[in-house]
């Protein structure tokens, strides 16, 4: 099974999306997933199109399929939240356009939280404003991720997520981004990751499935926390993880790995890939990201 692997990357104002594609290969990824500036602020650089038609020609080389290739949009939008509606609605229209002038087709989003207005409330606004967001010409598909519960988050079970995409008009536009550690933190046993897919299935459809964000928990299921650790060194372990990533009915679906730096500073994107191409649990991961990078 040829896997759709990669990793979270840096996009930056010098070589835009030339420099990721760049640090994705150092990690022998064939896709990745960028922000298309600081995901805390509103501050965007205009795109160079001479460098993303570079970008472009440098991912057909290495055989990066741009459809596989993802947009996260900033989490500062939050549709859930009506005091914060024209703005999100107006922030996400533009990376909207950023992501149309860049030629990526998947943009995963939070579906936000509704700030003690309600889980009723707060999906209805996510509707409203997800209905005002789409345009029938609109080039990308928006995922909407699987959230942890976290506060309070909406998105944390697939009925959520259902009721959201009933709700929208031109719900063609809209896919699922499943994140294992959220749908862990939400109380997802992923140690019955057939089951869980057939509920999603039952709820959702499989077909909506746009990409899966792999990460370990550091929390126990149903925690509601939503603490990303390293494959295989958390509580949802990598015998689980790797079924996911291997599940035939995921085949063409891509992985994106959204672990932490070691010691906060060394990405271990590279090492981690490499365990899952071989399939086999790494114990020393950490201590060889380390040598790597010193």
């Amino acid at each position: 099974m040829d896997l759709i692997i990669g990793s979270h990357v840096g996009y930056n104002k010098n070589d835009g999306l030339l420099g990721s594609v760049k640090e994705a290969l150092t990690y022998n990824s064939n896709t990745f997933m960028f922000y298309t500036g600081a995901p805390q602020n509103t501050f965007r650089l205009p795109i160079d199109k001479n460098i993303t038609e570079e970008a472009k020609a440098l991912m057909k080389e290495n055989n990066i399929d741009i459809n596989n290739v993802i947009i996260h949009a900033p989490y500062i939008i939050n549709l859930a939240n009506r005091a914060n509606m024209d703005f999100s609605v107006d922030f996400l229209k533009k990376e909207i356009r950023r992501s149309e002038e860049l030629g990526i087709s998947k943009i995963v989003l939070h579906p936000g939280s509704h700030v003690g207005l309600g889980v009723e409330i707060g999906l209805q606004n996510i509707i409203d404003g997800l209905n005002m967001v789409i345009e029938s010409d609109m080039k990308p598909i928006i995922c909407l991720e699987t959230m942890a519960g976290k506060g309070s988050e909406l998105g944390k079970t697939f009925e959520e997520i259902k009721t959201i995409i009933d709700g929208v008009k031109l719900n063609n536009k809209l896919m699922v981004c499943l994140d294992t550690c959220h749908m862990n933190d939400a109380g997802y046993d992923m140690s019955k990751f057939d089951e869980v897919l057939e509920e999603f299935d039952r709820i959702i459809g499989i077909e909506r499935i746009g990409c899966v964000h792999i990460n370990d928990s550091k929390n126990p299921i149903n925690s509601h926390k939503d603490r990303h650790e390293n494959i295989g060194f958390g509580t949802i372990g990598f015998d689980t993880l790797s079924n996911i990533i291997y599940n035939p009915k995921l085949k063409d679906v891509p992985k994106i790995l959204e672990t932490p730096y070691i010691d906060k500073e060394y990405p271990p994107y590279k090492h981690e890939i490499k365990m899952i191409r071989d399939n086999i649990f790494n114990s020393n991961l950490l201590d060889e990201v380390r040598e790597d990078y010193r």
